[in-house]
């Protein structure tokens, strides 16, 4: 059976996959098919498919071992005269080559395939991350987001929210003008929670909505506009567009997704439910959650006969109050020794949302808001 081949061919040692001894055998393609001859025995040859071997792939070092189908195996030292031998046989287009590592044998391909990796990492996180998010935070049930919700607001009264040292009255007050406003629209949701807590100098005049419908308003914005009662309505029914698009629960999923999406295949929500409060704290609505917050605001304004530009005396009233508060760090770094200056400038700069960005802090910029309102 012809030893003799015009066929590129290459010595390798073959392993029959039942004894340890390896044989010494000439290799060469005929066609579509291997050739294995074996140098002893020059009777014996055996053919395989091109197609039903398992090729090496390329590598800069290390001896090259190619599976046969039977459970063989053909292996050399020489990586660089098997490398020769497969160009020589294939007329350069080689055996048993993937896609990656063709691509990845060339460090121009290794950058652009880098480059896909990373623009398609950024695309998920900037697109399929919300989407998937979102859908996560909708088809969740209203009893789970009302315990994230709960949890929060229950960590948060824990060192931060202070109970609200506005008489009773007037905060029944409060409660009946916006549950009218509120009843003037249908499609509103009626389930929210209106809280008015006191936070000293942490947030300042603020209000901020958690899951599951909590509405949160500090003292410090009821005295700030407590004798413009649109305004203080215009931020509770803004407060109220992030419970009614779910913005809070939104970004706690945007936040956990991983955590979110394992808590719907297998119903534990526990994770989620112990890292709410730090996730709110930590994070920030999204300029587009704002600008629909605000939409939203605007018309049910509008709805209920009350003029948007209310909201205006808001961002010249907080101007003034941060304004405020910066000429109090000052004088205060003018008065106190350096160390203390400086912390006491620190405080002041965690104010007015710092402490939780999920308040004014993360708005967009009042001018913006201004214009918006304002038209």
């Amino acid at each position: 059976m012809g030893g003799d081949t015009a066929a590129p061919s290459l010595r390798a040692d073959y392993f029959d996959g039942r004894s340890a001894r390896a044989r010494p055998v000439r290799l060469w393609l005929e066609q579509d098919q291997l050739v294995v001859h074996d140098q002893d025995l020059a009777t014996v040859e055996r053919r395989y498919p091109v197609r039903q071997v398992l090729w090496p792939e390329r590598t800069r070092h290390g001896r090259r071992q190619a599976q046969l189908p039977d459970g063989g195996v053909l292996t050399t030292q020489d990586a660089g005269a098997w490398d020769d031998w497969v160009l020589a046989a294939t007329d350069g287009r080689g055996l048993g080559t993937g896609l990656a590592a063709t691509w990845f044998s060339s460090w121009r391909h290794t950058a652009v395939a880098l480059v896909a990796v990373v623009a398609v990492a950024a695309a998920t996180w900037h697109w399929g991350v919300p989407a998937v998010a979102d859908t996560v935070a909708r088809h969740v049930p209203a009893t789970i987001e009302q315990s994230i919700g709960d949890h929060a607001l229950e960590q948060l009264e824990g060192f931060l929210l202070k109970p609200s040292r506005i008489p009773e009255a007037e905060q029944r007050e409060w409660r009946q003008r916006f549950a009218m406003m509120v009843a003037s629209q249908p499609d509103l949701p009626a389930n929210y929670q209106l809280h008015f807590r006191d936070t000293g100098r942490a947030l300042g005049p603020n209000a901020f909505a958690l899951p599951g419908g909590h509405i949160v308003v500090t003292d410090e914005l009821l005295k700030l506009l407590g004798d413009q009662p649109d305004a203080v309505l215009g931020v509770l029914a803004h407060e109220l567009g992030h419970v009614r698009e779910q913005h809070g629960m939104r970004l706690t999923m945007r936040a956990t997704l991983v955590g979110a999406l394992l808590g719907v295949a297998i119903g534990d929500f526990s994770s989620v439910l112990a890292g709410a409060p730090t996730i709110l704290m930590n994070a920030s609505y999204s300029r587009d959650f704002e600008r629909a917050a605000d939409a939203q605001a605007r018309q049910l304004l509008i709805d209920s006969g009350r003029s948007p530009r209310s909201m205006l005396l808001l961002f010249e009233r907080l101007g003034d109050w941060r304004r405020e508060r910066e000429a109090q760090a000052k004088q205060a770094a003018a008065s106190e020794p350096k160390g203390v200056a400086r912390d006491m400038r620190d405080a002041a700069k965690a104010g007015a949302g710092e402490m939780l960005r999920i308040a004014f802090s993360s708005h967009p910029a009042d001018e913006e808001r201004m214009r918006f309102f304002e038209r």
